[in-house]
C-alpha cells in the first residue's frame, strides 16, 4: 500500500487500488478503484482519465485508503459511498437497507405500466419497503397515487424517509410485521421485495451480500418461501376488488409462489422475467373483497 500521507496521481493510485482489489478478490476492481476516487475527489469517473497525473492531497489519499481498504474487506461499495441508483433515481443506502438492484426494477417499471392502463388515482402499498426504492420511485413516477410503505426495521424507515425526502414525495411510513399497521385499509396495489433466501443458503453467499446486507432482509425461512406464504393470506384483506399484487421473488421460485397464489384464490398469476430472462416478478389478480366472490 502507499504510504497515507504520500500524495499520489491518479493514474498511480488506480493502478495500486485495482491490482489490490482483484488480489482480496473483488469483483469489477477496476471499476470500484474509479468510482471511489472519483466520489473522494468529489468528480466524475471521466475526470480522472483527463487529469490522469492530478496529484492526491494527503488528506485524499488517505480518505482513499480507507475506502480501498474497507472495499477489499469486502463491505459493499454501495455502503461506503451510502448511494445507489434505482429507476434514474440517486438512494441513499446504509447498512440498515438491501442494496436496490437493478432486477427489482422490473416490479417497478410493470407496475408503472399496468398504472398507466388504470382509470382513476390509485392507493399503494409496499411491504418490506427497505430504502423505500419500490415506494419512493412509484410514488414520483405516478404522483397522483397515495402511497403508503411498511417495514418492520426502524432504522431501515428511517433511510427511506431521508429518500422520499430527498425526492421530495410524500409516502405515509409505518412501522410494523407486513400488512398488520394497515388493517383495515385497502389498496389497488400492493408490491414487496420479501426476504426469499432461503436460510441454509445465506452463508453461501458473496460477502457483501450474506457478510454485510441485513440478514433480517435476506432470510426467507427453510425454503425462502415463509414470506410467500403469509403475504398469501394477508393481503386479500388489503386489496380491493380488481386489485394487484406484485412481488418479487428468487430466479428459481416462479413456479412455487404461483402456486401459493393460486391456492389462496388469486387470478391471472403469472410470472415475470428480468432481462436476463430469469424469473423475478410473480404479478396476480384479486377478484374477491371479504371473502366473498364478486363474480358468483
Amino acid at each position: 500500500m502507499f504510504e497515507q500521507d504520500k500524495p499520489r496521481d491518479v493514474q498511480a493510485a488506480l493502478l495500486w487500488a485495482a491490482s489490490y482489489l482483484q488480489q482480496q478478490g473483488v469483483d469489477n476492481p477496476r471499476f470500484d478503484a474509479e468510482v471511489l476516487l472519483a466520489q473522494v475527489l468529489k468528480t466524475e469517473r471521466i475526470e480522472l482519465y483527463l487529469s490522469p497525473k492530478r496529484y492526491l492531497s494527503p488528506l485524499e489519499s488517505q480518505s482513499f485508503l480507507r475506502w480501498i481498504q474497507r472495499r477489499g474487506e469486502r463491505e459493499p461499495l454501495q455502503y461506503i459511498t451510502g448511494t445507489q441508483e434505482f429507476m434514474s433515481l440517486n438512494f441513499t443506502v446504509t447498512p440498515a437497507v438491501l442494496i436496490p438492484r437493478q432486477d427489482t426494477e422490473v416490479l417497478v417499471e410493470q407496475c408503472l405500466e399496468w398504472a398507466s392502463h388504470q382509470p382513476k388515482s390509485l392507493q399503494i402499498l409496499d411491504l418490506c419497503t427497505g430504502s423505500g426504492a419500490i415506494a419512493v420511485s412509484l410514488a414520483y413516477y405516478l404522483p397522483k397515487a397515495e402511497v403508503w410503505a411498511v417495514d418492520i426495521s426502524p432504522a431501515a424507515l428511517q433511510v427511506a424517509k431521508l429518500n422520499a425526502e430527498k425526492h421530495l414525495v410524500n409516502i405515509s411510513f409505518l412501522q410494523g410485521d407486513l400488512a398488520q399497521p394497515v388493517a383495515g385499509q385497502r389498496f389497488n396495489l400492493v408490491t414487496a421485495n420479501p426476504p426469499y433466501i432461503p436460510a441454509a443458503e445465506i452463508t453461501k453467499l458473496s460477502p457483501e451480500v450474506g457478510g454485510a446486507e441485513p440478514k433480517l432482509a435476506l432470510d426467507g425461512g427453510t425454503d425462502g418461501l415463509d414470506f410467500y406464504r403469509r403475504l398469501a393470506r394477508e393481503l386479500p384483506a388489503v386489496l380491493q376488488a380488481g386489485g394487484r399484487v406484485m412481488l418479487e421473488i428468487g430466479w428459481n421460485q416462479g413456479q412455487q409462489v404461483e402456486e401459493i397464489l393460486l391456492q389462496a384464490g388469486f387470478s391471472e398469476v403469472r410470472v415475470l422475467q428480468d432481462l436476463g430472462g430469469r424469473d423475478r416478478v410473480v404479478a396476480a389478480d384479486w377478484t374477491f373483497q371479504g371473502g366473498i366472490d364478486k363474480n358468483a
